[in-house]
């Protein structure tokens, strides 16, 4: 293997071209004949027995070589970057310049860590808000209490909206009963709007033992065998039931809480209530704060760098919906996606996940910030307890390198937040670049807080802890 260029290129980008001289091509392409040869019929021999030469000389002398350069570049690349002391972050794109009998010559588009410059990172101004709680957020906080505690109580006047009607029904299409049309003593809740549009306002006025014709137009976007036809249905209201809310006072505080009064329950919902919100904001201000902290940076992110984020994004929600017993082919199916699509709406995430990143880790590396000993093994502990594994099995499956880094970001996070103040955010003109919305910046710390940001669904069974290396990957390029 030999380097003959060097060229840096635009967006953290660099360009080697690789020669492979011909006696290690050969070897290469022996490789794929003896590999590829039981596959190859040739008339006058049996499978695997036909000469080289003599298939060379049926399908041309370059038939192995997409073969051959597949089993030889990917070795002969490392090697480079590794001679040319690159910090490869992505998967290279190969382009090949030349092959044949003199052996392969292929230019390597090479991803590298970029630099960054940081703007002001201590003494950021963000906006935080205030929280408050008012009798009417209590009022709000209580009525789930309040809902839980109604009860339907029959009333024998006519059905009005809010009431529940409990009807027997069926539909008929030109005078034949429909499937799917029937139902009996079922529980109508008037204007809640479950049923097809004018059925639930045409029962209000009815009252128990009344039966009535509705005349239905089904809407044009209803599923095909109904969709705009006009239908009959027939009605009978067998009760008529009013919700009775309960009185909210002492008694019914110590029946749905814990409190002996109603004024007790009501600060303690309250108090939980401003401490959300206070949590809230407190997350509010950390995003706005890493907001500022990216957009001002300078810093230019290879788009191979994004690739290999947007594939962790994806494995990681892989490994997600199997823990829930679905494949992701039947999740994308479901969603009526591609896993095209699917990438393309990851890609803004991984990109500001990448740019939070790297600004923190140019904190860290301006502060001096490290990951002590000590520090490290805490929370190994931390890890190990979580997952109920022993130490030794969480750092045989995350990299003591890794999990340095990112407590390392950790503290570069608390570090900037801390030195942060509340107030009127500066308005910033930079726009990065490939970003249409930028997403809330989410703090870098350790893998089971990054978790958190993808999955709206709770992981089922025990889960290992996160690898935090990532595979490295090529792209293959068919032989020119």
């Amino acid at each position: 293997m030999k380097v003959t260029s060097v060229e840096k290129k635009e967006k953290s980008t660099v360009e080697l071209t690789i020669q492979i001289d011909a006696e290690q091509f050969e070897a290469a392409v022996q490789k794929a004949y003896l590999k590829d040869r039981n596959r190859i019929s040739v008339p006058g021999f049996r499978k695997g027995k036909a000469p080289r030469k003599i298939i060379e000389g049926m399908y041309g002398s370059g038939v192995f070589y997409e073969d051959a350069i597949n089993d030889v570049y990917p070795d002969a690349y490392a090697e480079a970057v590794k001679e040319q002391g690159l910090d490869d972050v992505g998967y290279p794109k190969i382009e090949i310049v030349e092959v044949g009998k003199e052996g392969l010559t292929f230019k390597a588009l090479v991803s590298v860590r970029p630099e960054v410059k940081l703007g002001e990172y201590l003494g950021i101004t963000a906006p935080k808000e205030e929280p408050k709680v008012t009798e009417k957020d209590i009022d709000e906080e209580l009525k789930p209490f309040i809902d839980r505690a109604t009860r339907l109580v029959s009333v024998k006047r006519k059905a009005k909206k809010g009431d529940t009607a409990v009807i027997d029904f069926e539909g008929f299409d030109n005078g034949t009963p429909f499937e799917g049309g029937k139902g009996e003593n079922y529980e109508l809740k008037l204007g809640a709007g479950m049923f097809v549009p004018g059925f639930e306002e045409q029962v209000i006025g009815m009252k128990a033992g009344e039966e009535k014709d509705l005349d239905i137009t089904f809407p044009e976007d209803y599923h095909a065998d109904l969709a705009g036809k006009q239908v009959v249905f027939h009605v009978k209201v067998n009760e008529v039931k009013e919700p009775q809310a309960p009185e909210v006072d002492d008694e019914f505080a110590k029946d749905v809480s814990e409190f002996e009064t109603l004024e007790a329950f009501r600060k303690d919902l309250g108090d939980k209530l401003l401490e959300r919100r206070k949590a809230q904001a407190q997350s509010d201000f950390e995003n706005a704060v890493m907001e500022q902290l990216v957009d001002g940076m300078e810093c230019e992110i290879p788009d191979g760098m994004v690739d290999v984020r947007v594939d962790r994004l994806m494995e990681d929600y892989a490994m997600r919906l199997q823990s829930q017993g679905m494949r992701m082919e039947d999740y994308l199916k479901m969603m009526g996606m591609t896993p095209e699509m699917m990438r393309a709406s990851a890609r803004p995430s991984a990109l500001r996940q990448l740019q939070t990143e790297l600004a923190l880790e140019a904190v860290a590396k301006a502060e001096g910030i490290e990951t002590t000993d000590e520090e490290y093994e805490a929370e190994v502990a931390k890890l190990a307890e979580q997952y109920n594994f022993t130490a030794e099995q969480v750092k045989a499956a995350v990299s003591a390198e890794d999990l340095k880094r990112e407590l390392a970001l950790k503290k570069a996070n608390e570090l900037v937040v801390s030195k942060a103040k509340a107030g009127k955010a500066k308005k910033s003109s930079k726009k990065e670049e490939g970003a249409e919305k930028k997403p809330a910046a989410k703090k870098t710390t350790t893998k089971k807080a990054s978790a958190k940001k993808e999955e709206k669904a709770e992981d089922a069974g025990q889960e290992k802890p996160k690898r935090t290396t990532r595979k490295k990957k090529t792209e293959e390029q068919d032989a020119q």
